[in-house]
């Protein structure tokens, strides 16, 4: 009977599991090119703060202290660390990547900065885990050109929402293989998630630019999802 009974159980997980991997496999696929993760660093510190990309991008992004961000795909914590004070102690910052390493490292710099209104977790390629309906703005820095299946990780990214809420996009005006994405193609993919486009801006000095997105309609069903199909 044991065997009998894990044998059953054994079943069911791999049901389980071959049921995951058919609603996956219903997302489109990106139909362009993808860049390769090279560093979980954009460029020094010191750099990005003499640029003043940061501050730029808070103010365009209008984040208020008490909301609650996300920073997806954190890598060192750069806008991390500086989004916690902004939010304050009533506030909350969730920062997540994809790289176990990675994620620990800047689980240990939060925690040597007692940074207490930061939590750390580790997502996946496809769907960054957020907890539903839980953010004011979401953060896609300088790494939305490095997701493997866009449509995936848009839907499920977008479910982590709150009403209102909107999805920040800062990233570099250039082909997808140099390690940006056109504008247009970003809207493009944005869009077919229900996601609209409410404000673009080029940042001084540089080739990158901000977008924020807010949900127009609801999110389709994933086989529903319309593919962008001009190439990136």
């Amino acid at each position: 009977m044991l065997r009998g009974g894990s044998l059953s159980l054994g079943l069911l997980l791999l049901a389980a599991c071959r049921a995951d991997s058919d609603s996956a496999s219903t997302f489109p696929a990106a139909g362009r090119d993808v860049a390769p993760i090279v560093s979980d660093a954009f460029s020094t510190e010191d750099v990005r703060d003499r640029v003043g990309e940061f501050e730029a991008v808070v103010a365009s992004a209008d984040v208020r202290p008490g909301m609650s961000v996300a920073d997806i795909g954190a890598g060192e914590g750069y806008y991390t660390v500086r989004l916690s004070p902004l939010v304050g102690p009533r506030g909350r910052v969730l920062a997540q990547d994809i790289v176990p390493e990675v994620r620990d490292r800047l689980a240990e710099r939060v925690q040597r900065e007692g940074l207490d209104n930061i939590t750390v977790r580790l997502g996946e390629p496809s769907d960054p885990k957020l907890p539903p309906s839980s953010f004011d703005r979401i953060f896609l820095v300088h790494m939305y050109h490095e997701v493997t299946d866009p449509y995936a990780f848009l839907w499920h990214l977008a479910g982590g929402l709150k009403p209102g809420g909107e999805v920040i996009v800062v990233d570099a005006d250039r082909p997808v293989k140099r390690h940006g994405i056109p504008p247009a193609r970003l809207k493009c993919e944005l869009a077919a998630l229900g996601l609209s486009l409410e404000r673009f801006e080029r940042l001084s000095g540089s080739d990158s630019y901000f977008a924020a997105f807010r949900a127009a309609t609801a999110r389709p069903a994933p086989a529903a999802i319309k593919p962008c199909r001009d190439p990136a």
